[in-house]
């Protein structure tokens, strides 16, 4: 007897709709979620948004879902994303609970990084089922950010009965789950920021200096450094440390900060912070000698105003500042 062909997968609108969704706070994070949770086949009813840009987020990403109150949303939804910043996290709960809005066996789930589930425990008195679900991801508000939920990490925490709950909202985003204990809440989401948003600031003004010094096209020159520098640092940690400052040339980190204390007098402190960072880092690993990490840290600690040992400014190039 021959054996039955598996039948195809179901495209996701030929799929009966398991969940209400709606978001409260159409940022750039909740519409991109709740696309995402209908391509797998739930159905948003409702987002609220105030500013004309999360009316525009959610008429792109959510065509047709009406735009509503707060509690309007969760009369209408059963799972309920609160995508709100997260100072306004606590106080937002809180409200929603004590006006009634909150429904016993209504799912509610907060994107917030810095926070678990206890900041819900207002919804979960009042009967809901709380989730904290946090993509780490940086998003743009545009339909390229659901593209790019898939295999991203969401770090999540959520009450042991629901542990299962909580994954399969995340695998249907096409996500993947880390677990994340309540108390490590604000040192995982310390960790994302320090990498992630300290990077855009960091490339932003590595072009704009770069346009300073007159190249036409810094973003084509800064790809492939950053990206290989990136998959180096992703595969070796420290051990992908390059550079002056991993080099001890205390001559070069002396120019540079010149350099910069001239042109662009913003970027000065940054440098230097990161520099003593990595000086500490590479130090600490056995790259950076210790006796040229002695002339390197005196020139970070005077702010780089001359070169040791150079007889000039820290302005001055020689054979080391032009490597």
């Amino acid at each position: 007897m021959n054996a039955t062909a598996p039948k195809e997968p179901l495209d996701a609108r030929d799929r009966p709709a398991r969940l209400t969704v709606g978001v409260v706070g159409a940022g750039r994070v909740g519409p991109a979620l709740a696309a995402a949770l209908q391509l797998a086949g739930h159905r948003p009813v409702a987002v609220s948004g105030v500013s004309d840009a999360s009316v525009r987020r959610a008429a792109t990403l959510l065509p047709d879902v009406p735009l509503v109150p707060p509690a309007e949303v969760l009369a209408r939804a059963e799972l309920v994303l609160l995508t709100v910043p997260d100072d306004a996290l606590p106080g937002l709960v809180e409200g929603l609970a004590e006006t009634g809005a909150v429904r016993p066996g209504q799912l509610i789930v907060h994107t917030s990084g810095r926070y678990g589930t206890k900041v819900l425990d207002p919804a979960l008195r009042a009967g809901a089922l709380p989730l904290a679900l946090h993509p780490a991801m940086t998003f743009t508000g545009t339909s390229v950010d659901v593209q790019r939920l898939a295999g991203c990490s969401f770090g999540v925490t959520a009450p042991e009965q629901l542990r299962l709950a909580a994954e399969a909202l995340v695998i249907e985003m096409g996500g993947e789950p880390e677990w994340i204990a309540e108390e490590s809440r604000p040192l995982y989401h310390a960790a994302l920021a320090l990498g992630a948003n300290h990077l855009v600031t960091l490339v932003a003004q590595s072009m704009e200096l770069l346009r300073t010094a007159g190249v036409a096209a810094p973003d084509r020159m800064l790809g492939p450094l950053l990206g290989a520098a990136l998959d180096n640092a992703l595969r070796s940690g420290d051990a992908a440390l390059t550079g002056p400052v991993a080099r001890g040339d205390a001559g070069t980190v002396a120019a540079h900060i010149g350099e910069l204390r001239a042109h662009a007098p913003q970027t000065v402190a940054g440098y230097v912070a990161m520099a003593r960072a990595t000086a500490d880092r590479a130090l600490a690993l056995g790259m950076l000698k210790p006796e040229l990490a002695e002339d390197l840290l005196g020139v970070l600690a005077d702010g780089g105003r001359a070169a040791p040992g150079d007889g000039g400014t820290a302005g001055s190039t020689g054979p080391e500042e032009s490597r």
